[in-house]
């Protein structure tokens, strides 16, 4: 491959791993990109979890063995198997060396103890491939893991040239990787209240509008659960309020244990004593199961005067849910009700007849200046 070849290679990847949406994107783009740039058959990116002395596959890319899958969820391979790992990173680059690739065929024998058959050799013969390039990947000065690309058996052997554009590849999707890394965390506080960790208002638009788009697709079951935590203005005034965000992080704490009960539920702030918590799939009554249980637990905290709770499940009589704001007024009215009732239980909108006092809540006009009911009506 020539220098020009070589770059546009390299640009590629570049490209590749900058177009990423998530990390399982960047990971595969980048092992890819590699494989392409070294006219390899098969690439892999790799993880070094240190506190598990095991590299870890993110990514298997190319002609995969019988036994490897794209995304593995238990591919993983103690270091102490891997010596030269160690060796490297630890010996030759604390030394002043360079975090350099180097090649492996699969004749072998590595080099070390005599009639020792290096754990790559005998990967490489097993998954019928003829040499490897290996790459450490560096980040933010400490060693991540590795990229490895591999040819079949009948190709060419990689060279002292291959190992060096490796290096230099190693040293882009290193780039890319802490690219990812920022763009992740910039979503995660995007997306995350700062007080108790849980999922902000803004996190719960975007949820609750694709899972409405579900409901109208395929029927999916949809409900919310909105909590307004009751006290918080008091302990605020006589304890101050280092004492109110306690309670909104014991809270939330409640609210996520509850919420783990319910798969794939999300669970968040919506601000000031505002929390709610979105499920799809399960059934309303699961849900209100869970939605009692938070109820329980937040009159047993030592902090607070309970919770106000409000339930809306598009498989109640509540009619027609074709937007996430109707189904948030909903929850909203059934909230507002409970808190005005001082109910130790939540209250469930469309369960109380034809004539459901939250439904004629939720679907009145709006209120007259002065009243105190005000419902979400941005969505």
């Amino acid at each position: 491959m020539g220098e020009d070849s070589r770059l546009t290679a390299v640009v590629a990847l570049a490209q590749g791993m900058a177009a990423a949406h998530t990390p399982r994107e960047s990971w595969r783009a980048a092992a890819l990109g590699a494989c392409r740039a070294l006219a390899g058959s098969f690439a892999a990116l790799s993880v070094w979890e240190r506190e598990r002395g095991r590299l870890k596959v993110l990514v298997n890319v190319g002609e995969l063995a019988p036994e490897e899958e794209e995304f593995p969820e238990h591919e993983a391979y103690p270091v102490h198997q891997f010596p030269e790992i160690t060796e490297f990173l630890h010996e030759r680059w604390a030394g002043g060396g360079g975090p350099s690739a180097w090649v492996e065929t699969a004749e072998g024998p590595a080099a070390g103890h005599a009639g020792y058959c290096h754990q790559r050799v005998a990967a490489l013969r097993r998954r019928g491939r003829g040499c490897c390039v290996v790459a450490p990947l560096v980040l933010h000065g400490r060693a991540w893991g590795e990229l490895y690309v591999a040819r079949r058996a009948d190709a060419p052997l990689f060279e002292g040239a291959d190992a060096d554009f490796a290096t230099v590849l190693a040293s882009v999707v290193a780039a890319g990787l802490a690219q990812t890394e920022r763009l992740e965390e910039a979503r995660r506080l995007a997306f995350t209240d700062a007080l108790t960790g849980l999922a902000n208002r803004r996190a719960v638009d975007v949820r609750l509008e694709e899972a409405i788009e579900r409901h109208r697709d395929d029927g999916a079951v949809v409900s919310l659960v909105v909590c307004d935590l009751n006290g918080l203005k008091r302990v605020n005034d006589t304890r101050g309020h280092a004492v109110g965000d306690r309670l909104l992080e014991r809270f939330g704490s409640v609210l996520s244990l509850c919420g783990a009960m319910l798969p794939g539920a999300l669970v968040a702030r919506l601000g000031g004593d505002e929390f709610c918590l979105v499920a799809v799939g399960p059934p309303g009554d699961e849900v209100v199961r869970i939605a009692d249980e938070v109820c329980r637990r937040a009159a047993e905290l030592e902090l607070g005067d309970g919770v106000a709770c409000g339930v809306a499940s598009t498989q109640d009589p509540i009619g027609p849910v074709r937007s996430a704001r109707r189904l948030f007024r909903l929850a909203d009215a059934a909230q507002y009700r409970a808190k005005a009732l001082r109910a130790g239980k939540p209250v469930v909108a469309g369960r109380e007849g034809p004539d459901d006092p939250v439904v004629r809540l939720a679907d009145a006009p709006p209120p007259a200046a002065g009243e105190r009911r005000r419902f979400r009506g941005r969505r």
